[in-house]
């Protein structure tokens, strides 16, 4: 019945909203206790930009606790998923709500033209899906006009515009091997492993607030 009555918009944005969930607030809303002594390990490679200086790779997620190196803020992540600060000034409780105010950061950077990922990774294709097939290092650009992936050999030089998805494969230690940025088409996918300090979540940031732009012009 909706399909009948509903325009592709509605529809779509119906099934966003069921797809869409929370997992911090459903443990904080059903109290679950989550008292691992490990529980913030990782944790910068989501929260990777400081509130309270604003300074980008100087988070450190470890045992119970998240701090910057840069401004030596600390933040505790306690057993119901809520973050704490021994001071006075908490900029966010809610871990979503640190990684949304990055989304707008992001999109800040790329309304006014500063926002730019460039640099060295180590490539790996897959082309058969039978194996990832490891091919030497190279250099990933990203910015205003997409990706531009390019072998330190020369033999490799692919590109993909901000239209070509609306969200960016990147994932945080990948089969233990790195955390890693995935482009591709259907003749291949590529892997970009990136170096320690380097946000594969803000170049997924930067590629969903990308999409949306072109896609209002």
């Amino acid at each position: 019945e909706d399909i009948k009555t509903k325009s592709n918009e509605e529809i779509d944005k119906i099934i966003s909203n069921c797809f869409t969930f929370d997992n911090f607030k459903t443990q904080q809303e059903h109290k679950i206790i989550v008292d691992e002594p490990f529980r913030a390990d990782g944790l910068e490679r989501i929260l990777y930009k400081c509130p309270h200086c604003k300074s980008e790779g100087k988070t450190k997620g470890k045992g119970t606790i998240l701090k910057c190196h840069n401004c030596e803020k600390t933040y505790l992540l306690d057993v119901y998923g809520y973050l704490k600060t021994p001071d006075k000034e908490l900029e966010f409780s809610h871990i979503p709500d640190w990684y949304n105010w990055e989304r707008a950061e992001v999109k800040k950077e790329i309304e006014n033209g500063t926002y730019r990922l460039d640099e060295e990774v180590e490539i790996g294709m897959i082309v058969d899906y039978k194996a990832l097939y490891m091919i030497g290092s190279g250099r990933l650009i990203h910015d205003e006009n997409g990706f531009t992936l390019t072998s330190s050999d020369g033999k490799l030089h692919y590109t993909q515009p901000p239209t070509a998805s609306y969200t960016l494969n990147a994932d945080y230690f990948w089969y233990e091997i790195g955390d890693v940025i995935s482009i591709g088409d259907k003749n291949a996918l590529y892997y970009c492993f990136v170096k320690d300090g380097v946000s594969v979540a803000k170049a997924r940031l930067a590629t969903e607030e990308m999409f949306k732009l072109a896609k209002q012009k």
